[in-house]
């Protein structure tokens, strides 16, 4: 007996212990002796019926009964694994031997793993699993009472600095600081969970309307907003939130999660260090734009995209000197999609890189179709957009495309927004130098609605302006745009730029534009976007009526922009 197990014991066939072994003593309430004791009195009270039942099995013969439980011992409670056999001769008084294994270290091990498993090891709070549980718990009671509630995902503004300025024994303390800041912010009944890097997600049941929702970010934005004092350091992050509302945002908690966190992305993009409710009338639908990516990726198999090429014209003669190169979509259900919703998703998977050098490179091959069709030269002007400029591979790119084209650089112009220039202003200026070395023109695309920054005219090789549509569609009658674009044609006529006035949709914009030294224009007046096809039948002048009506060609003006 004293061999056989932690403890060991000889049971009467009323459940009464008769022997036991000496290291089952500590089973002993307040030291007494075992002998004649209930051994479903051990146990504490949650688990007597089971130890009883256990008894009762073993005496009819069931081999084996396994009953785990709570015994009282001396150390306190302590789970057991019970092994109950019959252990009389047929016959002879019933007697049953328990074999009892000391299971606390086992049970404490499980009960580590499960905690691991549903909680953050760095601090100590719910993570997404059991995150998402309470989520489900949270909307079974709101059901039933009728009763909204809100999730919010809290994102700390600038932490990566933290990490990479600092290292991430830092960045972990900080984090901790934050979980215990948010959770002595919040009430018991609410859910602060980590869900990941610097993102904390809370459940507040009860809170769904706009002045609850205020109160309780508020003071969640004030208590990250206080210095962190990790070392010697202290630091200053902040925070922004985004929250959704059950169930007026969505009823199960993969969405709600999505779309607070939808809420948050907009915080960030729009200030940080604020809390926006999501709105589904601002946030575009983010399940629409993963099935429109994968549809692009299809696309580019399928070769589905397509290069459109809308005419740049002399404003004086308007003669066409030039084309704008446009990328389109010809979807098969969803016909021609726009650019305004392809290339932001292009440029954030990292698409752009490849159809923008498919598209440098069949601009190239264009231009000498048309050229010939034209009888003169002519120049092709093509988007470059800010992942493609600051990709390693671009030079390379631009060289193949006027290798394998044969054209001359000048009568390539490259169209660079003011945003990408000013992003890296360093970097920009060592590209476009080299841009400008193999004979490509550069162009300010919507100049006036980016930075603005002047000294950029001075510092880069720019060649071009191209006023964005915005300061053209009301001329002549609005005097603020007539004041900007008559000191922007002043300017550039003062730098030795030429000048692109872009969406000149009527004669009277033209009449105003072209007297005042705007040298070239591009719009719907004097043609759309249009297949190469149609746009070469235009330069050999097949279909120049059907396309510019009453402006046919007339005069002569050599050469391309300059």
């Amino acid at each position: 007996m004293e061999a056989a197990g932690d403890a060991v014991l000889c049971l009467d066939g009323a459940g009464r212990i008769v022997t036991s072994s000496r290291r089952s003593a500590h089973l002993a309430p307040g030291g007494r002796a075992l002998a004649g004791t209930r051994l479903a009195t051990l146990a504490v009270e949650g688990d007597q019926a089971a130890l009883h039942n256990g008894v009762v099995d073993a005496l009819a013969g069931v081999d084996p009964v396994l009953v785990q439980a709570r015994l009282r011992t001396s150390a306190g409670e302590t789970w057991f694994e019970l092994r109950l056999a019959l252990c009389s001769p047929p016959g002879d008084v019933a007697r049953l031997l328990v074999i009892g294994r000391d299971m606390s270290v086992q049970h404490a091990t499980e009960q580590r793993l499960r905690h691991m498993a549903t909680h953050d090891t760095l601090t100590e709070l719910p993570n997404r699993l059991l995150l998402s549980d309470r989520i489900r718990m949270t909307i079974s009671a709101a059901r039933r009472a009728g009763q909204p509630f809100a999730v919010a995902t809290i994102g700390l503004d600038g932490f990566k600095k933290v990490n990479d300025a600092l290292g991430h024994p830092i960045g972990d303390a900080v984090l901790r600081q934050a979980a215990v800041r948010l959770r002595k912010t919040l009430r018991d009944s609410d859910t602060l969970a980590r869900v990941g890097g610097d993102e904390f997600v809370v459940v507040l049941p009860g809170t769904a309307t706009a002045e609850q929702v205020k109160l309780v970010t508020g003071r969640l934005l004030a208590t990250l907003q206080s210095p962190f004092e990790v070392d010697s350091h202290v630091i200053y992050l902040g925070s922004s939130i985004g929250v959704a509302i059950y169930p007026h945002h969505a009823e199960d908690e993969v969405r709600l999660l999505a779309l607070a966190d939808t809420a948050m992305s907009h915080a960030k993009q729009t200030g940080k260090a604020r809390c926006v409710v999501y709105n589904p009338r601002a946030e575009a639908p983010s399940e629409h734009d993963i099935s429109l990516e994968a549809a692009m990726f299809q696309a580019v198999r399928e070769g589905e995209f397509l290069l459109y090429y809308q005419p740049i014209v002399d404003a004086a003669t308007r003669r066409i000197q030039g084309f704008e190169t446009l990328m389109r979509w010809n979807h098969p259900t969803l016909g021609m999609v726009p650019p305004a919703r392809f290339i932001p998703i292009a440029e954030a998977n990292g698409l752009i890189n490849l159809l923008g050098a498919w598209a440098l490179k069949a601009a190239c091959v264009q231009l000498v179709q048309f050229e010939q069709a034209a009888g003169r030269p002519l120049y092709m002007s093509v988007n470059i957009s800010p992942r493609q400029f600051r990709s390693d591979k671009f030079l390379e790119v631009l060289d193949q495309a006027i290798s394998f084209s044969g054209i001359d650089g000048s009568r390539l112009l490259l169209e660079i927004t003011e945003g990408t220039l000013m992003v890296d202003p360093v970097h920009a200026e060592t590209i476009l130098s080299r841009m400008a070395e193999r004979g490509a023109r550069i162009a300010i695309d919507d100049f006036g609605t980016g930075y603005s920054s002047l000294a950029y005219l001075k510092r880069f090789p720019i060649s071009v302006l191209k006023v964005d549509r915005a300061f053209i569609k009301d001329l002549p009658d609005s005097s603020k745009d007539v004041a900007i674009c008559n000191a922007v044609l002043d300017l550039a006529k003062h730098m030795g730029l030429s000048v692109v006035a872009e969406g000149v949709e009527t004669e009277a914009q033209l009449a105003w534009l072209a007297p005042r030294g705007c040298h070239y224009i591009q719009g719907y007046l004097t043609g759309k976007p249009m297949p190469a096809h149609v746009a070469q039948a235009t330069l050999s002048g097949k279909l120049y009526d059907n396309v510019f009506p009453g402006l046919a060609p007339h005069g002569e003006r050599s050469g391309v922009l300059s």
